[in-house]
């Protein structure tokens, strides 16, 4: 991964290891548990850092709309509770493990390529660089927060959604 401050960029570079660790969930070859833990942790640090400290600033913008961070903020609550159902899944690579991988990955899918066009163009075509790479520093510093934390265990998952 390149190094980057742009937040746009710091989020697709996240999406696209979240299709990695996926593909490292579906091989027999790979060790699934260890994709799907470190998927576990990616996921949360990531989204609780742009609900703090990305999604809030973007409001801020006139022409990004609204309601898509408010609806991105929805699919993020979506992503988490097929995380939790996957993590409950006690035999991994069983028809259970893989029912719950497909209703993560189309979760997810679906929210990453909503955000990708309609939020992360917006904030390409309306925030200054300069401020992308403010709120790229801040991602990453909540990012790592959440990482340092273990953020990707079920009982931290369960308190994410409650709140």
């Amino acid at each position: 991964m390149t190094e980057t401050r742009d937040v746009v960029e710091l989020i697709l570079q996240d999406h696209r290891r979240m299709e990695e660790l996926f593909r490292r969930m579906r091989s027999v070859e790979a060790d699934r548990a260890a994709a799907r833990d470190e998927f576990a942790d990616l996921l949360i640090a990531h989204a609780v850092a742009e609900e703090t400290e990305v999604y809030p600033a973007l409001k801020r913008f006139k022409r990004i709309d609204d309601d898509e961070v408010e609806h991105g903020e929805h699919e993020h609550e979506e992503g988490n509770q097929a995380l939790l159902d996957l993590l409950q899944v006690e035999e991994v690579g069983s028809d259970d493990w893989d029912e719950k991988l497909e209703d993560l990955v189309q979760a997810i899918a679906h929210h990453t390529d909503e955000e990708e066009r309609t939020i992360l163009n917006g904030a390409r075509e309306n925030v200054p660089m300069s401020r992308r790479e403010e709120l790229g520093a801040a991602f990453l510093e909540e990012r790592a927060r959440q990482l340092k934390a273990g953020c990707g265990s079920p009982d931290n998952i369960r308190r994410v959604l409650a709140s």
